[in-house]
């Protein structure tokens, strides 16, 4: 043997010798994992995890781990991400996100949303004895006197305190600058004229170009809150590249050609939220309720409207609303479902970016209501590679913290979830969780 092949075998052998010899705080071994990337399943690996950051993947042996996790026949993604929730009750409802396998949450605005309440679920985040997610989120409601969430949801509207209501474009400059101090991802922008009947008067442009403009001299982002073609118009001619729901929105590929281009000229990102279109017909489908139920995790509290005749009224007029929107009389998931998801994917090959939220609310539960969003986008014919990087790294994107979170990558926060089945085959496995880890901590799930 020559003196060089001799080098390379003593630096192989001590290279090998070495990597068994390392210990990590948690190691899985033999999983398959899908990496959050949409690059193909790499099979039978081992991931080890120290100080919360993923330290090394490999096949064979990698090391040895103080804890230890056999990954055998499992599957490894990347902890999920909800990006549109609301909770009154972080406390009740952070435990659940992490049961679901939920890690990481963007709350945009809330009743409950003053500054402090805003850093008491921060500061629950930044923990992992208490299971919690990272916690993102917008500023406050940017509104107006009278409109939406104002006049539809009942709750502690304090202007300047949990909602901001513009009366004047001259104030704006100076409420951009202060909310931009504190650790916001963006200004909630409130265009829209709805939800639903009583419409009001959707924000005037000169208000929405102000916001915009504002937030670019300050260094933050604008997450708009649209419902329909007209007011997505808005906000791209104001120039804003993040939108809270997509849901309400139809693009009509033929006709809508001045839409599209202002499209793919800002390549914005979207929140889907095509949950909220199941949440409104619950009451129609005792099965989805009773599944609900069966989880064992909810209270009965959380489905009392399924028996609200006022709730089932609302229901019945949004199935009427889609037979006369899709004219067909027998509606399922599939038809709601399809359309969006067609629409989404002809955008995505645009580089528009789609991230997976659910808008929680009566019927949009915790956590769970995010594997929900996932099977409806099974149910439309969307990838599930594809569903899963959107409810990971399009998320984290998105928030702008995907050089920490979003994908299961050396160097990256170890943030994760442990299947017993395979979710590419069907992504309700999602739901078959065995372990949560969020910065590398196993976290206790629920009874």
């Amino acid at each position: 043997m020559n003196k060089i092949m001799f080098l390379i075998t003593v630096v192989f052998l001590f290279g090998c010798n070495s990597d068994r010899n390392v210990e990590y705080d948690l190691l899985i071994s033999n999983v398959n994992l899908i990496d959050g990337t949409g690059n193909a399943i790499q099979k039978e690996v081992s991931v080890g995890l120290t100080n919360g950051k993923i330290m090394a993947i490999g096949k064979g042996s990698i090391g040895m781990g103080k804890e230890m996790i056999d990954g055998t026949e499992k599957y490894l993604i990347p902890g999920l991400f909800d990006c549109h929730i609301h909770t009154s009750d972080y406390e009740r409802d952070f435990p659940i996100y992490v049961h679901y396998g939920v890690t990481s949450v963007f709350v945009t605005g809330g009743s409950l949303c003053t500054d402090e309440y805003y850093a008491e679920m921060r500061q629950r985040g930044n923990q992992d004895s208490i299971p919690a997610p990272h916690v993102f989120h917008t500023s406050q409601h940017f509104s107006m006197e009278g409109r939406h969430p104002v006049k539809t949801y009942k709750g502690n509207w304090v202007d300047g305190e949990t909602v901001f209501l513009l009366k004047d474009t001259l104030q704006i400059e100076e409420l951009v600058k202060s909310v931009s101090k504190n650790p916001i991802v963006g200004i909630k922008l409130t265009i829209e004229d709805g939800p639903h009947p009583p419409m009001v008067e959707r924000m005037p442009q000169a208000f929405i170009n102000k916001v915009q403009e504002e937030a670019t001299k300050n260094g933050t982002d604008v997450f708009a809150h649209v419902s329909d073609n007209v007011e997505l118009e808005m906000a791209l001619d104001a120039g804003i590249q993040n939108f809270v729901h997509w849901t309400g929105i139809d693009i009509d590929f033929q006709k809508d050609t001045l839409l599209l281009k202002k499209l793919y000229a800002i390549e914005p990102s979207f929140i889907t939220t095509l949950t909220i279109d199941k949440g409104f017909l619950y009451p129609l489908f005792p099965e989805w309720v009773e599944a609900v139920r069966q989880e064992g995790i909810f209270d009965e509290a959380d489905l009392e409207k399924a028996n609200d005749s006022g709730y089932i009224a609302r229901s019945n007029d949004n199935i009427k609303f889609w037979r006369y929107y899709l004219q067909k009389e027998d509606i399922g998931l599939t038809d709601i479902a399809s359309f969006q998801v067609d629409d989404i994917k002809k955008l995505q090959k645009k580089a528009i970016n789609f991230a997976l939220g659910t808008d929680t609310g009566t019927f949009v539960l915790p956590g769970y209501s995010l594997h929900e969003e996932m099977l409806l986008f099974e149910l439309g014919g969307m990838d599930r590679m594809e569903i899963i990087k959107m409810a990971t790294l399009n998320a984290a994107k998105m928030m702008k913290a995907q050089d920490s979170l979003g994908s299961i990558e050396i160097g990256k926060m170890a943030d994760m979830v442990l299947l017993d089945n395979n979710p590419l085959e069907n992504i309700e496995n999602t739901l078959h969780i065995h372990t949560v880890i969020k910065n590398g901590v196993v976290q206790k799930r629920l009874d």
